[in-house]
């Protein structure tokens, strides 16, 4: 796969990600908290998230670091996974982990963006995302950014004692050009 360029927004600019990144989702990561919304059941390593940065660029995943467009500050990161060219579909995931950073409108800009790829630059017909039902915010999260509920797995996530749903959503690309 080519080199990705940097992708700008009106606040934000979506860049590939850096081994001097390895060191925030490190931390973010291990938050429980963050843990929890992102669905992580394991605590990484500053090694394990510089492996994961350090892996060639595979075919079927593009990632991006999230970062402030005027001062490059990382806020999080965004990609595209288990792209599937031949059914023109992909899922996708936009985290922002620092409570700080959540509401400022970084994550529906970065989430905009990687629309905007995913139907203009592979001409994707539909996106899909799983969320933790629990997560409300998530949940809210991409319904503005115009997702729907297309299922529901019960209790198909477990997490500090409890069962949760797991809410399938999605947004075709027709949906999307017609939102504007």
């Amino acid at each position: 796969m080519p080199l990705k360029s940097i992708l700008h927004g009106k606040r934000i600019a979506l860049r590939p990600l850096r081994e001097e990144d390895a060191g925030f989702f490190a931390r973010w990561y291990n938050d429980p908290e963050v843990m929890f919304e992102c669905g992580f059941y394991e605590p990484t390593t500053l090694e394990e998230e510089l492996k994961r940065i350090q892996r060639p660029e595979e075919t079927d995943r593009e990632w991006y670091a999230v970062t402030e467009k005027e001062t490059g500050r990382l806020l999080g990161e965004t990609g595209l996974l288990r792209m599937w060219p031949h059914w023109h579909c992909t899922d996708m995931s936009v985290i922002i982990p620092d409570p700080e950073d959540q509401g400022r409108g970084y994550g529906r800009e970065a989430g905009r963006l990687m629309l905007d790829r995913a139907f203009h630059h592979y001409r994707f017909n539909r996106v899909s995302i799983g969320v933790v039902a629990l997560n409300t915010k998530a949940v809210q999260y991409w319904e503005r950014l115009g997702f729907r509920q297309e299922g529901i797995q019960e209790q198909g996530y477990f997490c500090h004692g409890e069962f949760s749903d797991f809410i399938m959503m999605r947004i075709l690309k027709s949906e999307y050009c017609a939102a504007g």
